[in-house]
């Protein structure tokens, strides 16, 4: 195993690593000449992040500077047209009584200085928000009781609803729950800010706001937004809807039951909205995601760059309404793109070379620059500009709020071809030292979604915590991967145990033959689709020493129904594939010592998965003493598992369980699971 003779790392110490600052969101203002960043710290006591915004010069000349230090912590800025600073925050309003709970307002810092006041609250909090860029016209989501009219109302039903200690919801549709958190039974409405109130634009949603993004035309006279209706047995679909933000009328402007619609970006001359467009898949049929531009007063729509073959997301307007800029997964990287538009034939253009993932951009008032946060990874979130207008350049890094830490080794590429002749790739993450003289112990990490790649900086899933105990990381994209074009999903489409795994052996076979590797001692982890190709691995071969299944699929036909949307199941796999990939039917197979990890409030892959899993793990054991399997449990905790502690904890067991059987060594528990 190599030796890490260099100095140490925050990757060498979990308590610095949890600490180290994390960058998240950007908004630039109407001028240019302010971009401002959120930064999560983790508090004294070490329990809980909290975010305060940062200014970063847009020239890249002058240092980054801290704008807000709020004990309740602010995030989500967002620039009004005169430069006013609006961002989201618990903190309490100094007017108002000290003894009651404070839910998420918005604050107002003035362009001119001075201190931030408060400038809009709602019982239920402040969820997102969206500004007019001509009118300044503001517009925020916030959840609301069903049965309030006014903002008192709300919050006279919430008391009531408090002192009589009642946390029930009546539901009459579906979804129930997402991801982390039950639906219900507040239901989000879009509000526009009027005067020191706010007038209610969608007064009986229902559920249809549910995970939705919306935007305000620049006169600020319409709202677009994504808009769920629900179509029968249990099914939804969501559509695009105009709101006229004078008489509260609705208008559809794309509805239909082949395609879900969201993320609407309303072009700056105010006449054409862009939207994220997705097929609704089938058992048999891969989902494809593409642009579509629908006039704002309706009309025909259009794809955008019909026949690209990747899958656009986050598309942002050029300031003349000319082009779009957009992200896309491709080939193990997160590249920006140009989309050019043109009735005749758009062109994409790709304008990052390097091997980055970028997100949230936003563009310069005269078109120049891309501002974003760039990631790898070998480098988390920082600010960036790139040229707007040239492809194929590098970016520019801007000083920013936290210095990248000292990795504990290097990032390379590896590739192989399959049999049936597919191009396979990974990142593989090579610890300090590695070499044929001292190789590396191999950890096979599979990604969850499944429709997601190894390309971005993760705080959740680090290889370099393990790189810097001596653990070379492999990071493979196989079949159901994005970023290798819409043939390489259908591939492993609703066939997860054919060649996505045919392609993790693949491109494991080709990483333990490099002369840094050590073939002896292997191990695979994974989390939520992750999890379940690490339980199908377990049940299909012998060849790791441990395996480590976070938040994991085990018994398809229990996990269909109990999800929180089934709905979206029913078109990924029909019962006899859920039949024939479901990892628990090959639990006897098993002879790989595993690490069981599941959150109780994970409602994405719902605990009695997890359960499950372990009951069929422990019930093939005869004796109890000789038991090599764990299982790691978190009450309180969801898909995730976010708080600092927690994660910390996480670490030191999989560190534990992987020195037990990978390495050799003594079983030592955490402290603080003693």
């Amino acid at each position: 195993m190599p030796t890490d003779d260099a100095a140490k790392t925050p990757f060498h110490d979990l308590d610095a690593y949890v600490a180290l600052p994390r960058l998240g969101g950007l908004a630039l203002s109407p001028d240019g000449t302010r971009l401002v960043t959120g930064v999560a710290e983790l508090e004294p006591d070490g329990t809980r992040y909290r975010t305060a915004l940062w200014e970063v010069d847009p020239a890249g000349e002058r240092p980054a500077q801290r704008l807000t230090r709020g004990a309740a912590g602010e995030s989500d800025p967002v620039f009004t047209p005169d430069g006013d600073l609006l961002f989201r925050s618990s903190r309490p309003d100094p007017d108002a009584s000290s003894d009651t709970d404070t839910p998420i307002g918005l604050w107002m810092l003035p362009a001119a200085g001075g201190e931030a006041r408060p400038a809009g609250s709602r019982p239920g909090g402040i969820d997102d928000v969206a500004v007019a860029r001509g009118a300044g016209t503001v517009v925020a989501s916030s959840p609301t009781l069903p049965g309030a009219v006014t903002g008192e109302d709300d919050e006279q039903r919430r008391t009531a609803r408090s002192e009589a200690k009642v946390s029930a919801i009546l539901h009459t549709g579906y979804p129930v729950r997402h991801w982390d958190h039950d639906l219900g039974p507040a239901e989000n409405r879009l509000l526009v800010r009027d005067g020191d109130g706010w007038t209610d634009l969608t007064p009986f949603p229902g559920r249809a706001l549910d995970d939705t993004a919306f935007d305000v035309s620049p006169d600020g006279t319409t709202v677009v937004t994504a808009w769920h209706r629900a179509r029968g047995h249990g099914m939804r679909r969501a559509g695009i809807v105009a709101i006229d933000v004078a008489t509260g009328g609705h208008r559809d402007l794309l509805s239909d039951d082949d395609h879900e619609y969201s993320e609407p970006r309303i072009s700056p001359d105010g006449r054409t909205v862009a939207v994220r467009r997705e097929t609704v898949p089938t058992p048999e049929t891969a989902p494809r995601i593409d642009l579509v531009l629908v006039p704002l007063a309706g009309g025909e729509t259009r794809p955008v760059a019909a026949g690209w073959d990747r899958w656009p997301s986050a598309a942002r307007w050029t300031p003349d309404s000319s082009a779009l800029v957009v992200g896309a997964d491709d080939d193990g990287r997160g590249p920006l793109f140009r989309i050019d538009l043109d009735p005749a034939g758009d062109r994409v253009v790709r304008l990052t070379a390097d091997h980055g993932c970028y997100t949230d951009p936003v563009l310069s008032p005269d078109g120049r620059w891309v501002y974003a946060l760039r990631n790898a990874y070998d480098a988390p979130p920082a600010p960036v500009r790139v040229d707007a207008r040239a492809g194929g350049s590098g970016p520019e890094h801007l000083p920013g709020p936290a210095e990248a830490p000292e990795l504990p080794g290097t990032l390379t590429e590896i590739e192989t071809t399959t049999g049936d002749g597919t191009r396979v790739r990974a990142w593989l993450v090579l610890p300090s030292g590695a070499d044929a003289a001292a190789p590396a112990p191999l950890l096979l990490w599979i990604h969850g979604g499944p429709l997601a790649s190894w390309n971005a900086w993760t705080w959740r899933w680090n290889p370099w915590l393990m790189a810097a105990r001596g653990y070379a990381v492999l990071l493979p994209d196989p079949a159901l991967s994005t970023g290798y074009g819409q043939d390489f999903v259908q591939r492993g489409w609703g066939r997860w145990g054919g060649p996505p795994y045919e392609d993790l052996m693949a491109i494991t076979d080709e990483a333990v033959a490099l002369p840094e590797i050590d073939t002896t001692r292997t191990a695979a982890m994974g989390g939520s689709f992750g999890g379940y190709m690490a339980n199908w691995v377990a049940g299909h071969t012998d060849r790791f020493a441990a395996i480590v299944t976070h938040a994991s699929l085990w018994a398809l036909d229990q996990f269909g129904p109990t999800t929180d949307h089934a709905d979206y199941w029913l078109t990924e796999m029909s019962p006899a594939m859920a039949q024939a990939n479901s990892p628990h039917l090959h639990a006897d197979a098993i002879t790989t010592p595993m690490l069981v990890i599941h959150g109780d409030r994970d409602h994405r892959v719902p605990i009695g998965e997890g359960l499950r899993l372990w009951w069929d793990l422990v019930s093939r054991q005869p004796d109890p003493d000789a038991n090599p399997h764990r299982f790691l449990y978190f009450p309180d905790e969801h898909h995730w598992v976010l708080a600092p502690r927690h994660a910390v904890l996480w670490y030191e067991t999989v560190h534990a369980f992987l020195a037990t059987h990978v390495l050799g060594q003594e079983w030592v528990t955490p402290d603080l699971l003693r």
